[in-house]
């Protein structure tokens, strides 16, 4: 079997170490064996190979994938997590190793995450601890795993303390994205990862932001299908694959990858993972982010508004749960991971397509943009 040539966007991550390819095909479940097996893998794989995936996920894919998988000569087991934050934990990577015992994963042994960001992170550190390292490859079913989980090598799972406290670096072989498996995507989870395309435009790429603006809507597969959709997928990998090959293991630019991130994981936390996603986290941080500059005199007024009009248009959150605990928040800011000498860190926005990290930011600050948070609408910005 060969790859089809048309419909296929390949996007080079040109790690000095570990080079791979996120590559973005219609269909692309349906050939995974072909492309582990092809040129676009830089290492040689055993046969052997474990499927990662959650139940309602494989329910819809995991027949294909691995149907796939055994036509291109691969013994193929796998394993399912419960879907959600709050099974990000230690115990669930136990599960995994000892699937990887029973079936006698080897060095050259591959695991397969199918499924959308938390199995991805999950996978991935399974991977990176047995027995010390071996592949890991990507096969994204969320829009917020394909454009942002899936690429960089970030795998990890919670602590109580804080989200992705335990984790390592462990990139994977290959990033494959099959557009078409958003069909089955709920609402929700397709807003949640709206949220992160959303930051690659502030961060990063005013154009891309511009499209986001022109576009009538945002909240569901079936308003962003087709050309827009194939243009956020690409623009925003490009993005992460750009700023990650520069920066690898976040010693400097890949912190701007975290706006957004800093509320949004301290709010998710609070919460307990519960009532608030990952992508509704990073709206709340991103418009908590832009009030912050905005008081600082980073940002002007008229960008806080045009941001926050997209996070509407996507129908993301824009205001705080009644019930979350503001102090508690507060405190979950001390374990995020860009805290330096007990400072709390900010990726704040300067323009739109630029940001920077700011290295203190009152705690007064911060306090005030939480307490009239949800009194967002009623101010007026200048």
């Amino acid at each position: 079997m060969t790859l089809a040539p048309t419909m296929t966007t390949l996007i080079p991550v040109p790690l000095p170490q570990n080079p791979y390819t996120v590559a973005i095909e219609a269909g692309g479940i349906d050939r995974l064996g072909d492309w582990l097996t092809g040129e676009h893998v830089s290492h040689s794989l055993g046969k052997k190979a474990l499927v990662v995936s959650s139940a309602p996920i494989f329910r819809h894919y995991g027949d294909r994938l691995i149907a796939s998988l055994k036509a291109a000569g691969f013994q193929v087991a796998h394993h399912l997590i419960a879907p959600g934050e709050r099974y990000k934990t230690l115990s669930s990577i136990q599960r995994i190793w000892d699937t990887a015992a029973q079936h006698q994963l080897e060095r050259s042994s591959v695991m397969i995450a199918l499924g959308g960001g938390v199995i991805g992170d999950m996978t991935g550190f399974a991977a990176a601890c047995w027995l010390r390292g071996i592949a890991v490859v990507q096969v994204p079913t969320s829009l917020l795993a394909m454009v942002d989980a899936s690429i960089g090598g970030k795998t990890g799972v919670n602590h109580a303390q804080g989200k992705n406290l335990i984790g390592a670096f462990h990139q994977p072989h290959l990033v494959l994205i099959d557009p078409e498996v958003l069909q089955t995507l709920p609402a929700r989870e397709f807003r949640a990862g709206m949220a992160e395309v959303i930051k690659y435009g502030i961060i990063w790429d005013e154009d891309l932001f511009s499209q986001l603006e022109a576009a009538k809507r945002l909240d569901e597969y079936r308003f962003v299908k087709g050309d827009l959709l194939e243009t956020l997928l690409q623009r925003s990998c490009q993005a992460k694959a750009t700023v990650v090959s520069q920066d690898e293991k976040e010693a400097g630019l890949r912190a701007i990858l975290n706006y957004g991130h800093t509320l949004g994981h301290g709010i998710e936390t609070v919460m307990n993972y519960r009532g608030v996603n990952h992508g509704e986290g990073v709206a709340l941080g991103m418009i908590g982010a832009g009030r912050i500059a905005l008081a600082l005199d980073k940002w002007e007024g008229s960008a806080v508004d045009r941001q926050q009009r997209v996070i509407e248009k996507a129908k993301l959150p824009t205001q705080l749960p009644e019930t979350l605990d503001r102090e508690a928040v507060l405190q979950a800011l001390q374990w995020d991971k860009k805290v330096k000498d007990g400072q709390v860190r900010f990726i704040l926005p300067t323009a739109i397509g630029q940001v920077e990290l700011c290295p203190q930011v009152p705690e007064t600050v911060i306090r005030s943009v939480l307490d009239g948070f949800n009194h967002i609408n009623e101010q007026t910005t200048v």
